[in-house]
């Protein structure tokens, strides 16, 4: 097969733009909001070891894997399929790719508002007059029920997501990413020196990194490996549409390799910045998901300099979902130019949209529509339970069986050597993806039934 050339689409002008443009895609809420509390929730340092072993075990095999099936094709999810095997089921992937894009930002992007939401309350001081975790609790669930105020900055961070993707891949994507990435890293730098020289730091360090095993369970390995495969955006057709804008000549398994520990590195800081502050309070750290919007403001308003730190700390929370977000975009924007003809103006603005009405429900979930539910979900809920429960997972582990036993790991290596040195761990990698990590994602979809 040769490869497919779409000059419609635009490729990165540098090798670092892609870079931070990938590892901006990783990097999101799960690295500064969900890993810090799934780690708390599940005994520490332990935890963190379980998770960097499938980081690299996993969930690198797989992201190398979606770069080369991008860069082999130059096309979206569906095309890339369509590409290598036309007319088969295994299309299928690439459209439930799309469609997990298309459906994480409709919820997601509410999120996302969330967080500037919190930047602009944490500037008028409205987020930081809280004596207990309770109070802040219950400002953050009147905040979340108002309809008007929740769909305002769901539309704002919507319209940030339109103004970079609308420019394209390298005047907006990769441009904006070279400037939020290392701005993301700087603030999480700050934010981490401010939390160390906290009174009683060091026993959040210590619950962070010394690992205790007798808190690891059967259930633990799973929930490591889940979240170490939902951070590195693997399963949604994001690795594998930012890979289709690679040079013919950009080393495949570097750009992985920094990327995913890029990625681990944000994920390993931001505990740093978490624990030392959630123990200097005398703090649980096991708040679970509300240790952000709940405990975290009690903390900042117990410190000196919390107005900025505050800040600081949210304007980071946002570039993170940004980043993430324009990824997700940018999937189901590529489908409709390369897949059905659209120029990027009209995919943009058309999918953003749709996308955008189709998280209204998700933003109203929490006030006017807390009340309707799927199967004792509300739509918030479902929406995200059916991406990232069912089509993340699924597509994961069907990319993982595609290059591994249908296209072969022998054709992925001839892509990856086609502008390389030798590929020295091709049997290694060849093993994970055809045997460890197919297996390893398929326990942790067959767990969530038991």
């Amino acid at each position: 097969m040769s490869t497919p050339t779409n000059n419609k689409r635009g490729f990165w002008a540098t090798r670092m733009g892609f870079i931070l443009a990938a590892s901006g895609s990783a990097i999101g809420l799960g690295n500064v909001w969900k890993f810090p509390y799934v780690t708390g929730q599940n005994g520490g340092g332990a935890f963190v070891l379980l998770y960097l072993v499938c980081i690299f075990a996993i969930g690198l095999p797989i992201m190398l894997a979606e770069f080369t099936l991008g860069r082999r094709t130059n096309l979206n999810p569906v095309g890339a399929f369509a590409a290598i095997k036309p007319g088969s089921p295994w299309v299928g992937i690439g459209f439930m790719g799309v469609s997990a894009g298309f459906l994480i930002l409709s919820f997601y992007a509410v999120v996302g508002g969330w967080t500037v939401a919190y930047v602009v309350k944490s500037v008028t001081h409205s987020v930081l007059d809280f004596s207990s975790p309770e109070q802040a609790g219950q400002f953050f669930g009147q905040f979340i029920s108002h309809t008007w105020e929740v769909l305002i900055y769901h539309a704002i961070f919507m319209a940030l997501c339109v103004a970079i993707v609308i420019k394209g891949v390298h005047g907006g994507i990769e441009r904006a990413c070279d400037i939020m990435m290392p701005t993301l890293f700087v603030i999480l730098l700050v934010l981490m020196a401010r939390s160390l020289t906290l009174p009683g730091a060091m026993e959040g360090v210590k619950f962070y990194l010394y690992p205790d095993f007798s808190k690891i369970q059967p259930q633990t390995v799973l929930i490591a490996l889940g979240q170490a495969f939902f951070s590195l955006s693997l399963g949604m057709g994001a690795m594998l549409t930012y890979g289709s804008y690679l040079s013919p000549k950009e080393n495949l398994t570097a750009a992985t390799v920094y990327v995913v520990l890029f990625d681990t590195l944000i994920a390993l800081l931001m505990g740093m910045v978490i624990f030392p502050a959630v123990f200097s309070m005398g703090l649980a750290p096991t708040e679970g998901p509300s240790l952000v919007f709940s405990v975290l403001p009690t903390v900042f308003s117990s410190m000196p300099m919390g107005t900025l730190v505050s800040i600081i700390f949210f304007i980071l929370l946002t570039i993170a979902a940004l980043t993430s977000a324009i990824s997700l975009l940018e999937v189901v924007v590529a489908y409709f130019i390369d897949q059905r003809g659209w120029d990027r103006k009209r995919a943009v603005l058309t999918m953003a949209g749709v996308i955008y009405l189709l998280g209204v429900p998700s933003a109203l979930s929490f006030g006017v529509l807390g009340d309707v539910k799927f199967m004792g979900m509300t739509f918030f809920d479902t929406v995200d339970n059916i991406a990232s429960n069912y089509l993340l997972p699924l597509g994961g582990m069907l990319t993982a069986v595609f290059v591994g036993w249908i296209w072969g790991t022998r054709a992925a290596k001839e892509e990856i050597e086609k502008h390389e040195t030798r590929f020295h761990w091709a049997d290694q990698w060849a093993f994970l993806i055809r045997f460890i990590a197919p297996v390893a994602v398929a326990g942790v979809f067959l767990a969530r039934f038991f």
